[in-house]
Order: structure tokens, then sequence, then C-alpha cells
């Protein structure tokens, strides 16, 4: 499986989700460059997921207009 797999999510605090707030079924162009970020961070810093994030970091990029 993965490294998580050691995890107990009952012991882990997550952050409150309102759920009677609608979501947009798409990401805005601000959360789409934010999630750009992270995976471009996750892929220089190398690990077990590096390469996947790479992946999705060059198709998100392909699909959004440059944040320049």
């Amino acid at each position: 499986m993965d490294e998580y797999t050691h995890l107990d999510l009952d012991e882990i605090d997550f952050a409150p989700v309102e759920y009677h707030q609608e979501r947009l079924p798409l990401l805005t162009l601000g959360e789409a460059h934010m999630l750009l970020r992270v995976l471009r961070t996750v892929t220089a810093e190398g690990g077990p997921v590096a390469a996947e994030a790479d992946g999705l970091s060059k198709e998100i990029a392909a699909r959004i207009p440059s944040a320049d």
C-alpha cells in the first residue's frame, strides 16, 4: 500500500469542514495555482510520490493560464 497505513485516522485532528456550504464543481484559478505550487514542492523534495506529483503538475500547468 502506502507509507500511511500505520496512521490511525481516529487520532488525527482534521480541520473542521462546513458541509452546508456549496462547493464549486471546478477549482478556481487561484486554487489551481496553489495546487500546482504544492505539487511542484512535492516533486522537488522527492520521495515515493514525487513522480506522480510531477505528472500531475505538468497536466495542471498545461490546462491553466500562467500566473505571471
